[in-house]
């Protein structure tokens, strides 16, 4: 049974909501037309509230503390936007999102959790840590987006979580040349020891692409099996979504590609042109219509 409209109030909140989607630059679609339009508002709301969070860790120049306590106090209103109509258009619309598609609220806290770590770690001493990241920071947004579809089949979760950390991780590998001079490096010192290199000669330009390219090739390759892993969620969604989630895959696959095809992805990042999207319409188009487990892999 369709729920019945918000009221007036909370309409206009979430249309705070969709223009704050609407004018961040994204790599992958936030609240696309391939989402269901009764879903749009409530998936607008669930990146207004992470956008801000994100901008709380990530920007300006407040000490690390003060940026904890601001995603703290975010934190508590997210609390009680469950229990009470707040006077924030966010947290107005998040609340109705979460009461009306019973959105399970700890992965929104989950999200916080991320951006806490953000604020003051910025590398990762094993697989296992960078991969805690990962369920904290990506891997709750799919499944919130599975929430609002209804969706919980614990095999399509785990799909989920592979293809938002692969998301995560391709970020991170595409942005060596932006993360390095700030000080962040996302390779795991366990995957860097192997090559006698260590973070912070990484971070201090004190080593050369021929002896890092060989950790760059793990990376990759320990992403694409996340990607390869996480196509066997494309025939547990319905056509809409697996449309959305299979252009999702592919893009961040050619983003992948792309990153693993450029001579010093230390200083260079990799950019998608139209004629790549272009390319990858078929593959797309057909891997909606006739899903099944596993995509192309990177040629090794």
């Amino acid at each position: 049974m369709r729920k019945p409209s918000p009221p007036h109030h909370i309409r206009q909140a979430y249309q705070h909501c969709q223009k704050i989607a609407a004018q961040h630059y994204e790599n992958f679609p936030t609240a696309s037309k391939l989402i269901r339009s009764d879903l749009r508002p409530a998936v607008a709301a669930i990146y207004a509230f992470a956008r801000a969070a994100d901008d709380m860790a990530d920007e300006g120049n407040n000490a690390p503390d003060i940026r904890i306590k601001q995603i703290d106090a975010w934190e508590s209103l997210l609390e009680r936007c469950v229990e009470e109509e707040l006077d924030h258009p966010v947290f107005l619309a998040l609340g109705d999102s979460i009461q009306r598609f019973d959105l399970p609220i700890q992965l929104l806290h989950d999200l916080l959790t991320a951006f806490r770590m953000d604020c003051s770690i910025h590398h990762y001493a094993t697989e296992q840590e960078l991969l805690f990241y990962c369920k904290h920071s990506a891997n709750p947004v799919g499944r919130l987006i599975l929430a609002l579809h209804s969706i919980d089949d614990g095999e399509a979760l785990s799909a989920s979580d592979c293809i938002c950390t692969a998301l995560q991780l391709t970020n991170f590998w595409q942005d060596f040349s932006i993360d390095l001079p700030k000080g962040r490096c996302y390779l795991p010192e366990s995957w860097l020891a192997k090559q006698n290199i260590t973070g912070a000669a990484l971070i201090a330009s004190d080593v050369n692409i021929e002896q890092i390219s060989p950790v760059i090739a793990q990376a990759i390759a320990f992403t694409d099996d996340l990607f390869e892993k996480g196509a066997a969620l494309l025939p547990m969604l319905p056509w809409r979504l697996r449309l959305q989630i299979a252009a999702t895959l592919y893009g961040g696959q050619a983003i992948l590609s792309a990153t693993h095809g450029l001579k010093n992805p230390l200083l260079e990042r990799p950019h998608l042109q139209r004629k790549d999207w272009f390319n990858m319409l078929f593959p797309i188009l057909f891997s909606t219509l006739m899903p099944k487990r596993s995509i192309k892999r990177i040629s090794k």
